[in-house]
């Protein structure tokens, strides 16, 4: 019999936490009743266990991307084979590696244990469980097609799990390229130059231009580094404290799709994702208008979800999609095109595949150019840094041996 953890109240008022045996939530509640408590909240009891465990837990703060593909899989596997919702659940909470996942589901069973449907026990879960996620299983559960809907989650996130990792891949070099350099000018600036500071000075004023420069920036980071470190690290968590908000979420969201080399990749995915979601959304039965909210949350782009929202409004205005899409700006013609084609034909959903299955190719050849396009402005910026310290450092010196071989 499970075990279940609550929080309750006694006559006097006074909290109490402890833990129930019990074969349901109901059957605890109706316990703790009898027993003169008034239950707040009722939760499946999970154990964290071994000392492993722990450390599993401090390491994976997450459920990750290739954990739900694998949970989804196996979920469609189990389900086709007819085992029932529950068992499947249970099965997957004690094979699954992933200990906050094995929590999660943990939990998900004591409300399955209550009553409640698959959806809503996952829709408990946010941060594991996305609102796409939740709306998909609630259309499975409606339609009584739950392990198709799993088959189609797992495709969906594999496919935006691989090109989320293209897209990290193309910009790991100039990352690591940007951060050397960066380490490599603080040490040549604070512990190099100072060390010829005293054969500059005395050149006086006819030291070269960049010369000037360097002796200059290295004196200003020697005598306040501790105020170029803090001001470094204020400035980057004051950043991310305003993307935090919304309004600082919608700017940089917003400024993503319009970043030089960037910003076009970031905005091809975005429709990629966009189209195959809609077209799985439509494929699925869940009203057009409804879709439109549930795949606006699920681009994890505030400036994308403004316009999509845009676009349920016409749509429940009774405009046509195609229409609706073309008021919003967010689209380029060939969208359009398939939008218009699919409000004429009824094929939405299946224009839309063909359109996310381009937008794909095209993310691939975008990652491949983005590489390409980067090394080069590293290259140039990169030799323009050392020109100017090269400079810097030995035209003081040819000088001076000018003047001792005349």
């Amino acid at each position: 019999m499970p075990m279940f953890s609550y929080r309750a109240r006694d006559v006097q008022g006074n909290a109490i936490d402890s833990q129930i045996e019990a074969s349901s939530t109901d059957t605890a509640a109706t316990r703790l009743i009898e027993n003169g408590l008034t239950p707040i909240d009722i939760q499946i009891y999970s154990e964290t266990g071994s000392v492993v465990d722990q450390v599993n837990i401090m390491l994976l703060p997450k459920v990750e991307n290739t954990d739900l593909i694998q949970f989804c899989r196996q979920m469609h596997s189990m389900l086709r084979a007819g085992i029932p919702i529950f068992r499947a659940i249970t099965g997957l909470a004690d094979t699954t590696s992933n200990v906050k996942l094995k929590s999660t589901l943990r939990e998900v069973m004591g409300t399955l244990e209550s009553g409640r449907t698959l959806s809503d026990a996952l829709a408990q879960h946010p941060k594991v469980f996305s609102s796409f996620f939740v709306s998909l299983v609630q259309v499975g559960e409606t339609t009584g097609k739950i392990e198709i809907i799993f088959k189609q989650l797992a495709f969906y996130l594999d496919r935006d799990h691989t090109t989320k990792a293209k897209i990290k891949a193309a910009i790991r070099y100039p990352s690591f390229v940007l951060i050397a350099i960066s380490l490599a000018l603080a040490v040549v600036t604070i512990w190099v130059i100072p060390a010829f500071n005293s054969m500059f000075e005395s050149f006086g004023e006819s030291l070269p231009l960049p010369t000037r420069i360097l002796m200059n920036v290295s004196s200003f980071m020697v005598n306040y580094w501790i105020f170029v470190l803090l001001g470094i690290v204020m400035v980057f968590f004051g950043v991310g404290k305003y993307i935090n908000t919304d309004s600082g979420r919608y700017r940089w969201d917003k400024l993503k799709l319009n970043l030089p080399l960037v910003g076009s990749v970031i905005y091809k995915a975005s429709l990629a994702r966009f189209s195959h979601l809609f077209s799985m959304s439509i494929n699925s039965g869940i009203p057009m208008a409804s879709a439109l909210s549930v795949v606006g949350n699920a681009l994890n782009n505030s400036f994308l979800e403004e316009r999509l929202l845009s676009m349920r409004e016409g749509i429940e205005q009774g405009r046509s999609l195609s229409l609706a899409a073309n008021n919003s700006g967010m689209f380029d013609p060939l969208v359009l095109q398939m939008l218009a084609v699919g409000d004429e034909t009824g094929t939405t959903g299946e224009l839309l595949e063909e359109v996310a299955d381009y937008y794909d190719r095209e993310v691939d050849y975008a990652t491949a150019r983005l590489s390409s396009a980067i090394e080069p402005i590293l290259t140039v910026v990169i030799g323009g840094l050392l020109l100017v310290m090269a400079m810097g450092i030995f035209l003081p010196m040819w000088d001076l041996a000018s003047v001792a071989l005349h």
